[in-house]
């Protein structure tokens, strides 16, 4: 109906681990009305090809930070993105990856899930969350933020990029990507 909400008021905080967490206030601000968006606006390049993915995350259990790391296949339709881990295109053997985003502009929103190996430290659990991420003006490389919960019942954030590495996503060039990203 157009009504303005109050909105309580949060601060972004360091969390201590490179990303950042929202402090909680009793404070509460006008809310605004946002307007009203009429269209997405159209991607302004074909993004499908071969990319490395990296993102960062801090293990608690380990105390220590870590990468993530992926050979995938980005096919562009329309202004959806699918993103799917090549089989042996992983730092971690057996954790796939996928995420599925929306273009707008030279902003990209979606959702990403990955499989961790079931030997591996997280043994078999698998995690998915929400990332937002802006596409640089030459569209060959898009970097932003993750956020997703972890196992201590948090909220955690951390930085994560796809970068361009071959538009080709032909038999050979699959192969060719199929293989242990160098760290």
């Amino acid at each position: 109906m157009g009504f303005a909400t109050p909105v309580a008021v949060a601060s972004v905080r360091s969390d201590g681990h490179g990303g950042h967490d929202l402090e909680s206030s009793s404070v509460t601000a006008p809310g605004a009305v946002p307007k009203r968006q009429t269209e997405t606006r159209k991607p302004s390049g074909n993004y499908s090809g071969i990319w490395v993915s990296r993102y960062e995350f801090f293990s608690s259990g380990r105390d220590s930070s870590f990468t993530g790391l992926h050979y995938v296949v980005l096919l562009e339709h329309g202004n959806k993105l699918t993103v799917r881990s090549l089989p042996n295109g992983s730092l971690n053997p057996n954790s796939p990856l996928s995420m599925d985003l929306t273009v707008d502009g030279n902003v990209v929103t979606g959702t990403w899930v990955e499989e961790t190996a079931i030997d591996g430290y997280y043994a078999g659990a698998r995690y998915h969350a929400a990332i937002q991420m802006l596409i640089e003006p030459t569209g060959r490389r898009m970097q932003g933020k993750w956020i997703g919960f972890g196992r201590e019942f948090d909220v955690n954030t951390g930085p994560w990029i796809l970068e361009f590495k071959d538009a080709s996503t032909n038999k050979e060039s699959l192969e060719k990507w199929n293989v242990r990203p160098e760290a």
